[in-house]
């Protein structure tokens, strides 16, 4: 296993301005007790930064200097690796099975049936998985042969069964996922995690989504940092071509840091003059992170030095280029969270166009195949390869869509398909500690509703905070005239699903 605290390859002292943390960078937290990260002033090495611009030079990115020094709980999970699969898998032919879809397909829901929570109508018919369930591992936990090598880690999964959404509208859901609110407009999961934990390696950013030169329904507001400072919104690396635009260096090292240091100066004298400083030193943050992710990015995304029998595990060899542009960012994922990265994301690659990949309206099986052959052999690498390094006890897997699929269709035929539902739907994670080879909360006889334990996304980001050791009707922002939470007026943490 490969330390977290290994000396960073530049001396974050010796950037251009050498910025550290101030109580100016954490002055809107609400915390009630010391904000993660919390530093005393730090004078900068150069002079004229320190006593200009009402001492704006000294400004530290909060963000990327950050430690997990004053979590409110003692935490059980350093990291998460969040692989978002959008457009919303099929809960019914995945981890929900329903024998009675089967017994009463072709026949009409009924208006008992009908929901406004999904696409449905009284004449619409129950429509029958066309995947085998099968029980799975020691645990027994129920699996569909969509997932056969997800399904032989059944042990390590914590499904959720009662996921309960608010829209069956894929921009509002995925914001919902990501933000804790339809309309976004607040910042993500991976930049409150950012924010309240910042990173292990100060080269690197706290929140990385490797993505696949597309932008998910609802924007890239799924990935901002909103009201919170910039420096904790995603850094984006791409799957083909260069991770990232204008990571070589087109000027000597020396001649950055004049650059650098010119550009603090002239954005320390803008926020003297600023009644609010905070997105001048985002921006300042940014400049810093940009210039130490040159060393330290292409290292990491170069996976052509792991060894060949780990390049096969996650599915580089594959024929399929959809298949190797996934594999491909979840290795880097893997390396990107042994680096000291808190947050990763990971979204599907798109073979048809659609962006939202798992969006079957029609032709559920030979689509539902396709994105399962693209990704799931990488995400059951991803978890076992964390295991083998001794990783997966403090780095949460999160797999989830932004809905679930209706278990009713217009017509069962063999290019049917399945369209939106929210009122009950399955997601999973692995490691960091939650319980293993467990399923919580249950829906109807035909998948259609929530009938025990329903969760909203708000409670599964709460518990999650949790096991980080962040509790989340804490970890606030002042924004607005009141204290800003990722999870608002909601949550809680649902301790069933720790181990």
């Amino acid at each position: 296993m490969s330390s977290r605290n290994e000396s960073d390859s530049l001396d974050r002292d010796n950037v251009a301005g050498s910025f550290r943390v101030t109580s100016a960078a954490h002055g809107a937290c609400g915390l009630h007790s010391a904000c993660p990260g919390r530093q005393a002033p730090v004078l900068s090495r150069r002079g004229f930064l320190q006593h200009s611009a009402a001492g704006f030079g000294m400004l530290a990115l909060q963000a990327m200097t950050a430690t997990a020094s004053s979590p409110h709980l003692r935490p059980r999970a350093r990291n998460i690796i969040f692989c978002f699969m959008d457009g919303g898998p099929s809960h019914v032919d995945t981890f929900d099975p329903k024998p009675m879809l089967k017994t009463h397909e072709g026949k009409a829901i009924g208006d008992s049936a009908v929901s406004k929570r999904s696409q449905s109508s009284a004449n619409r018919v129950w429509f029958g998985s066309p995947w085998e369930f099968h029980q799975r591992g020691q645990s027994g936990l129920w699996v569909s042969d969509l997932f056969p090598q997800i399904a032989k880690l059944a042990d390590h999964l914590c499904v959720v069964r009662s996921m309960v959404g608010e829209l069956p509208l894929h921009g509002q859901q995925a914001l919902l996922l990501h933000t804790g609110r339809i309309l976004g407009q607040a910042p993500s999961l991976g930049a409150w995690v950012s924010y309240g934990l910042g990173t292990e390696n100060r080269n690197l950013p706290g929140y990385v989504v490797l993505n696949n030169d597309w932008v998910p329904n609802g924007g890239l507001e799924n990935f901002g940092s909103s009201f919170l400072p910039a420096s904790h919104q995603a850094a984006m690396v791409r799957a083909k071509g260069i991770p990232v635009d204008n990571i070589m260096a087109a000027d000597k090292s020396a001649i950055q840091q004049r650059t650098l240091s010119l550009l603090a100066a002239q954005d320390a004298e803008f926020a003297s003059q600023s009644s609010d400083a905070r997105a001048i030193e985002g921006a300042i943050a940014n400049y810093e992170t940009a210039y130490l992710m040159q060393s330290a990015v292409p290292d990491i995304a170069d996976v052509s030095q792991e060894p060949e029998h780990i390049q096969k595990l996650y599915g580089l060899d594959s024929t399929d280029e959809h298949q190797r542009l996934y594999s491909l960012q979840a290795l880097r994922a893997r390396r990107l969270v042994e680096a000291g990265v808190r947050f990763v994301e990971i979204t599907c690659p798109s073979f048809d166009g659609n962006n939202s990949p798992w969006d079957q309206h029609g032709q559920l099986k030979q689509n539902h195949e396709k994105n399962a052959r693209i990704t799931e052999q990488s995400v059951a690498a991803l978890i076992i390869d964390l295991e083998q390094r001794g990783l997966l006890d403090e780095t949460i897997v999160l797999w989830a869509g932004e809905m679930g699929r209706t278990p009713h269709t217009p017509a069962v035929n063999a290019t049917a398909g399945r369209d939106h539902h929210v009122n009950g739907y399955s997601l999973f994670m692995a490691g960091g500690g939650f319980k293993g080879g467990m399923a919580y909360g249950a829906t109807d006889d035909f998948g259609n509703s929530v009938v025990g334990d329903p969760l909203d996304i708000h409670d599964i980001h709460a518990t999650i905070l949790h096991l980080l050791g962040l509790e989340h009707e804490r970890l606030t922002f002042r924004f607005g005239g009141r204290d800003m939470r990722l999870t608002d007026v909601h949550g809680r943490v649902i301790r069933e699903l720790l181990s």
